[in-house]
């Protein structure tokens, strides 16, 4: 079995690429306490035109893998061929999923993909401090939560924000 290090982004590639390559920038900058292991260094498809070539290499993302981000823009609801193949994958395995809202939202909001809406997940906004915040606590919040029968959508309350200066 595979080391489970990584953090799975799932996200609107022709959309809400800028938002991946942002959190990229947050880790790779030395001035900020960001920092996740991108599953999407692993591997890359080398045949972009083959479905089953890219989810084959999309497996072996999720092999590594803790945990999913969803980046949640305004089109990622209407994705079919891989978010929601993704989500799908991660709910399978298990794994804690994070809700991104690009639009600041800090709950699941009507632009939540159908695959997560009802899944147990913590939505969070596009900023690096509680997106940090919710890689480092939700992982074990979801074990607890799991344990408990519990399920769909968790938010952060006012107190961590404040907590975090946001």
């Amino acid at each position: 079995m595979a080391y489970r290090n990584k953090t799975y982004v799932c996200f609107d590639g022709d959309e809400d690429i800028r938002y991946y390559r942002l959190m990229t920038a947050w880790k790779a900058n030395d001035n900020l306490p960001f920092n996740f292991h991108d599953a999407h260094d692993l591997n890359t498809a080398r045949d972009s035109s083959a479905e089953e070539s890219i989810k084959r290499k999309l497996r072996e993302r999720f092999a590594n893998s803790k945990m999913l981000i969803v980046l949640i823009g305004e089109k990622t609801r209407y994705l079919r061929k891989f978010v929601k193949w993704e989500m799908e994958v991660a709910i399978r395995l298990d794994l804690p999923i994070v809700g991104v809202n690009l639009d600041g939202a800090r709950a699941r909001t009507d632009r939540c993909p159908g695959a997560i809406r009802d899944e147990l997940a913590v939505y969070v906004p596009f900023q690096q401090k509680i997106i940090q915040h919710a890689m480092d606590s939700w992982p074990a919040d979801h074990a607890t939560y799991k344990r408990a029968g519990s399920s769909g959508p968790y938010y952060y309350n006012d107190s961590v924000y404040t907590r975090l200066g946001l």
